[in-house]
């Protein structure tokens, strides 16, 4: 397999990468909480992501809490040459599937400090706010990225889970490299996002990028079996034609899920079908 086809993004600028990456949430337990029931196959599965070409590796001190970044750490430090790690801080985790946001400048500044040391890493190539705290202004808390960068722990800066407005204030105050929200055959909410990436840019890391609910049939099945491609390799070439800074990052905690994933890259979507399944949202 090889990622070529899907071409590179030079994220900040100075950062290529293919343009699908490998989302690291699902090497955790159930909830993403907890460790992989399967510690071996969840190691197993980042040396294979590396193996197969992926350059970006996408994570979050919440994913576990801290089990995805520790794991990554483990197995793939020292890292080979142009592999980029991104990773998110700014939500806590009560439980298993409990999310809350926290942005307050001590909370991110230790949260960076956290992900740097599991990590082991010197600096973080792309840190990004994983979700904005309404109880703390926007201004601080980019602020306090836009120190830890001057301060040489962070690379770049990213956002996530952020509306346009947010995304012209946070510009104001840091130089945005990416953004990742939630986007796929079935949400096209963040399409606004999507196309202000794309007049400045940036690149938008679609999580969730294989969702397709309620559109597994009809003309999704109908392009997969014209193209022998599965559903979920017809929804990641969609997302790599739907635009030129589009970096999807699917995750998952199988071997065989990954190699059918990163099989998309070879599947070629014909303007008819693009338009068709463009249509389905």
């Amino acid at each position: 397999m090889s990622l070529e086809r899907v071409g590179i993004f030079h994220l900040g600028g100075d950062l290529p990468v293919h343009r699908l990456g490998f989302g690291a949430m699902r090497i955790t337990g159930e909830g993403i909480w907890g460790e992989p029931p399967d510690l071996d196959e969840a190691k197993r599965l980042l040396r294979r992501a590396v193996e197969l070409g992926i350059d970006l590796l996408d994570t979050a001190d919440s994913y576990g809490p801290e089990v995805s970044e520790r794991l990554i750490g483990e197995t793939l430090a020292p890292y080979p040459p142009r592999l980029v790690i991104a990773t998110k801080g700014g939500l806590v985790r009560p439980g298993p599937s409990e999310w809350k946001r926290h942005g307050t400048p001590e909370h991110l500044r230790k949260a960076c400090e956290g992900s740097l040391r599991r990590l082991r890493l010197e600096r973080i190539d792309l840190y990004q706010l994983h979700a904005p705290d309404e109880k703390v202004p926007l201004e601080d808390q980019l602020e306090t990225l836009a120190d830890l960068q001057r301060q040489g722990k962070i690379r770049h800066i990213g956002v996530s889970n952020f509306d346009v407005s947010q995304l012209e204030r946070a510009s104001k105050i840091a130089r945005i490299v990416s953004v990742q929200n939630r986007y796929n055959l079935a949400d096209r909410s963040s399409q606004p996002v999507v196309d202000w990436c794309e007049r400045h840019g940036i690149a938008f890391i679609p999580w969730r990028p294989l969702g397709m609910e309620g559109l597994e049939d009809g003309p999704v099945a109908t392009i997969a079996e014209r193209h022998g491609a599965s559903p979920t390799q017809v929804a990641l070439a969609w997302l790599l034609a739907s635009s030129k800074v589009m970096l999807p990052i699917p995750g998952t905690s199988s071997v065989k899920h990954l190699e059918e994933n990163v099989g998309a890259a070879r599947l070629s979507l014909e303007p008819d079908e693009i338009e068709v399944l463009r249509k389905l949202a």
